[in-house]
């Protein structure tokens, strides 16, 4: 672990992986664990969906071979179904295993909520970074 963090935290603004406050990553389509547009976290995200990312046709190949079919929508769990260029809140020990495969997907650095560096290392955050266009 790189930074104290605790899931729910102490009410405050959540944060983001840089300290600043939490940007939102997509409304479309629309992402986040609650569904918000964000990044977010709580007690209830065990697969801590907190890194912001714009996915690739290789990352969603991976993703797929790795047993998360990332482009299938499946409307029951509110799933769009992703395409290459979307943005997207992915799960941090996701991320990390795709990194280590050599497929990691781009960070929007200031929409990835900062309990991501519970897994991730920032340097390998910032090395995958991008600036945010407005969705």
């Amino acid at each position: 672990m790189h930074r104290d963090w605790q899931p729910g935290g102490d009410g405050n603004v959540a944060r983001n992986v840089l300290g600043g406050p939490i940007e939102a990553c997509s409304f479309r389509p629309t992402t986040g664990f609650y569904r918000n547009g964000c990044c977010d976290t709580g007690p209830e995200d065990r697969g801590l969906h907190t890194v912001c990312v714009q996915v690739s046709a290789e990352f969603l190949e991976f993703s797929r071979a790795a047993g998360n079919d990332l482009s299938t929508p499946r409307p029951e769990y509110d799933f769009p179904g992703l395409k290459p260029g979307d943005r997207w809140c992915l799960c941090a020990p996701r991320w990390q295993e795709a990194l280590e495969a050599g497929r990691a997907p781009r960070v929007f650095l200031g929409a990835t909520h900062e309990a991501t560096l519970l897994v991730v290392r920032l340097e390998d955050l910032k090395r995958h970074g991008v600036q945010k266009t407005e969705d």
